[in-house]
């Protein structure tokens, strides 16, 4: 079909050129017909190549158009991109300097740039001498102004929406988030990970379809009538992206988030050929093959009648267009059936052959679902965790994808950089150093200057410098400063516990670790059963249903010898042993939904806290316990 096609195209094309010959055309629309004839026939040869290969879903001439035409363009912008940043990395202090005083320019005329007097501003040293290091609290009544509709406060740039944050480390805040922000992450980052993921992995460079879970996030509105929630968009926004997913774009609008997951699942088992999964943290991903585990044999049985089950609260409209799309398919669901009778184990590469590659973070708090998946569901499928970015914007990109540590070289023109020593966290008046001024194998606090209206802001996040790529620091994230376990003054940071964590759960035989969080006894009160403080943890694992004691006091065993300081003040008796409660079946994905409902953010930017901070939390794990 793909080649009689391609010869109605080619018959087309010189039908149409014998009538420009014929008659006095623009030139301009000569060179349009000269340039689509190829980009069709190519595209159509690609295609006859692919369905030659694979036996998938049947696809419009138009989607498989749209598709190579949006992987031609992202392709051609990741290359651009690439190089600039390898010239960028070569002189690093220039391209500093220049993106500090273009955000100072921009915003030279606001009433923060007034009175900070950043037109006078000549040198980055000025800038450090006159502005202080900052903190959230710093910003909130500035951002409390442009939420009741005053304009131009802190950016020139009135912001599209206004960011809450996950909330990792307390309560959220409320961020900025403008078309500036939102095009360098695009830039920067998308278009560069995209050209190394091609580079590392050749066999993603096709017209396979990606399944991308992601959910539609709610919004409210301030006085000003500006929208308040995470800062994520729909990928049905971009009707030029939509060509590379499986999932329809009605049902990227689906608001409630498990009929909008059951979709993204039957969309893509329906198609045999999917190349990528991806999403923007890898936790999404894990939930979405715990929800499949679960949901197998609903979505097996609406693929083989061709419906789409009546449990979903869909609106009638967006059910017509979805079930218009279903046709019954009783040989797919035939295989589905046997794979999932299989087992869970490597299921992904049965469910869809072809898959290449997991694409989402999998750093920081999401480190263990992406060795569960690893491990599990998705074995023998490599990872590639493409960014380092938050709310506040891009911070760095992974150029290795297919090394097994999580580095990102910082983009030197996402954001300026200044640098907090580990050691100096605690000072009152801390000295900053530049990018050209770290040190190999040192952590320190990232302090950024963004395109949305943060100075000299402490980010939270502790980093170590692993190397360097040309002149510019390459990192890896090691925790974030409120989710440190501090009831002494021993600080025991996020991945130095999970490392403890899991030596102590490798000494548990049959266990497996799925998910954990922990309390400092304080926020607990009595309910601790103990007057010594200590840490709580919550753990949930599988294959085992009860610890007993002396396997309880491996994971504080474990935690001494990883450290000095927490073993001390253990030895000494300022600090009670480890208290380990076993929770049941669940409980974290039920925590999940509590969290996100309260920090207002959504499922595409939640990140476990590692560290719980309120009581209610801690509460409610307990009321979970069952050993």
């Amino acid at each position: 079909m793909a080649l009689s096609w391609f010869h109605v195209v080619i018959t087309l094309c010189i039908a149409v050129l014998c009538v420009i010959a014929q008659k006095q055309v623009d030139p301009p629309l000569i060179a349009v017909v000269f340039g689509l004839c190829p980009l069709l026939c190519v595209t159509l040869l690609v295609w006859r190549d692919f369905r030659a290969k694979m036996r998938g879903e049947s696809r419009r001439l138009s989607s498989v158009l749209g598709q190579y035409v949006a992987l031609r363009a992202v392709g051609w912008l990741g290359r651009r991109q690439r190089m600039k940043l390898e010239n960028d990395t070569l002189n690093v202090k220039k391209v500093q300097e220049q993106t500090l005083f273009k955000r100072l320019r921009n915003n030279a005329n606001t009433c923060y740039g007034r009175q900070y007097n950043f037109s006078s501003m000549t040198e980055i040293s000025s800038f450090r001498a006159c502005h202080p290091i900052t903190t959230y609290e710093h910003y909130r009544e500035w951002i409390r102004r442009i939420a009741a509709g005053e304009e131009k406060v802190i950016t020139a740039e009135k912001p599209l929406i206004l960011a809450m944050t996950s909330g990792t480390s307390g309560s959220s805040s409320m961020l900025l988030s403008t078309k500036d922000t939102n095009h360098e992450f695009f830039l920067q980052g998308v278009t560069v990970c995209m050209d190394a993921m091609r580079q590392a992995f050749p066999s993603t460079d096709n017209l396979q379809l990606t399944t991308k879970f992601f959910y539609m996030p709610t919004f409210r509105q301030s006085e000003a009538g500006i929208p308040i929630g995470p800062n994520s968009s729909t990928p049905a926004s971009s009707r030029f992206m939509l060509s590379l997913y499986t999932t329809p774009a009605p049902a990227f609008e689906v608001v409630n988030e498990q009929h909008a997951l059951y979709l993204h699942l039957l969309f893509a088992l329906k198609d045999a050929t999917v190349g990528i999964l991806e999403s923007n943290f890898v936790s999404t991903i894990f939930y979405a093959f715990t929800a499949l585990q679960s949901h197998w044999q609903q979505l097996v049985k609406d693929i083989e009648e061709g419906k789409i089950s009546k449990d979903l609260a869909l609106e009638p409209k967006v059910r017509v267009v979805l079930e218009a799309l279903m046709k019954p398919d009783p040989e797919r669901a035939a295989q589905l059936r046997a794979h999932f009778q299989e087992g869970y184990r490597g299921i992904a590469k049965r469910l869809w052959p072809h898959l290449h590659l997991v694409l989402a973070v999998d750093s920081g708090s999401n480190q263990i679902y992406g060795e569960m998946l690893r491990e599990n569901y998705c074995q023998g499928v490599p990872c590639y965790s493409p960014f380092y970015a938050a709310t506040e914007g891009l911070i760095g990109v992974n150029l290795w994808p297919g090394d097994s540590d999580r580095r990102y070289v910082l983009c030197p023109r996402s954001m300026f950089c200044e640098f907090l020593p580990e050691g100096g966290l605690e000072e009152e008046d801390p000295h900053t150093l530049l990018m050209e001024e770290v040190e190999d194998g040192q952590n320190y606090e990232l302090v950024i200057t963004n395109a949305s209206g943060l100075f000299r802001y402490r980010l939270g996040d502790i980093v170590k410098v692993v190397g360097f790529h040309n002149q510019c620091p390459i990192v890896e994230f090691q925790y974030r400063r409120g989710q440190m376990l501090n009831v002494r003054g021993e600080k025991v940071s996020e991945s130095l516990f999970l490392n403890a964590l899991k030596n102590a759960v490798a000494q548990w035989p049959g266990a497996q670790l799925v998910d954990y969080c922990c309390a400092e006894s304080g926020i607990l009160g009595d309910s601790t059963g103990s007057s010594d403080p200590h840490y709580q943890v919550f753990i949930e694992l599988k294959g085992l249903r009860n610890l007993t004691e002396k396997q309880r006091y491996k994971l504080d065993a474990c935690l001494q010898q990883l450290s000095e300081v927490y073993r001390s003040f253990r030895i000494k008796g300022s600090i009670g042993p480890v208290r380990v409660q076993l929770v049941v079946e669940g409980a974290f994905i039920e925590l999940r939904e509590q969290m996100m409902a309260f920090s207002n953010t959504s499922a595409n930017t939640f990140k476990m806290h590692r560290v719980l901070h309120r009581k209610e939390y801690a509460e409610f794990l307990l009321g979970k316990t069952v050993s």
